[in-house]
């Protein structure tokens, strides 16, 4: 028997979106991921205005609660900047021995994962797969496909995100369209 002190949500999850109350949402353009690109003659020609991606999250307890959760699920455009795929602008965690789960929903991409000696690689993200960020890892989603990809993830609520490391050091790799294939370079 069910307790009834145990009340449903009011969030839910409807095919790809996350819907009910205190979802957040945000949208990154070409505008909000300047310096983030190699080609940047490409990207000076690019409307700002064009969406590359949005961010669907649930935050059902205060930023930084301790044993606290949050999710989320993101949706990261097709498209490129010279040779680069369209990407996440990419993090580590404030508190960096904190975890983070991301699994494929539609769609097909890299989640691109440097660890601290700047050594990255490339998972590659499908419908179903599960991608497990150990802390201490700085990642990045690329879509290298042709059609919309959405991803789930699972993260400490007192994790935080560290954008600006990784704007200031990049990545150690990129993912470029070489002869129509992605490659890590």
């Amino acid at each position: 028997m069910i307790s009834s002190t145990i009340n449903p949500t009011d969030i839910s999850i409807s095919g790809i979106h996350l819907h009910g109350k205190n979802i957040n949402k945000i949208s990154r353009t070409i505008k909000d991921l300047s310096g983030l690109f190699s080609d940047e003659k490409a990207f000076a020609k690019m409307d700002n205005s064009t969406l590359v991606y949005e961010v669907e999250s649930y935050f059902p307890v205060a930023d930084g609660t301790e044993g606290g959760l949050f999710f989320g699920i993101t949706h990261l455009y097709p498209g490129k900047i010279g040779d680069e795929y369209f990407m996440t602008r990419g993090h580590l965690h404030t508190i960096t021995n904190r975890a983070e789960y991301y699994w494929g929903i539609e769609g097909e991409g890299l989640l691109l994962l440097m660890d601290e000696n700047r050594n990255t690689r490339g998972e590659l993200i499908i419908p179903g797969s599960l991608h497990y960020i150990s802390g201490g890892t700085a990642h990045r989603v690329v879509n290298t496909g042709k059609t919309l990809l959405s991803f789930g993830a699972c993260w400490p609520s007192d994790a935080g995100h560290n954008y600006e490391a990784i704007a200031k050091t990049g990545f150690s790799k990129r993912v470029l369209d070489v002869q129509g294939k992605p490659q890590l370079v």
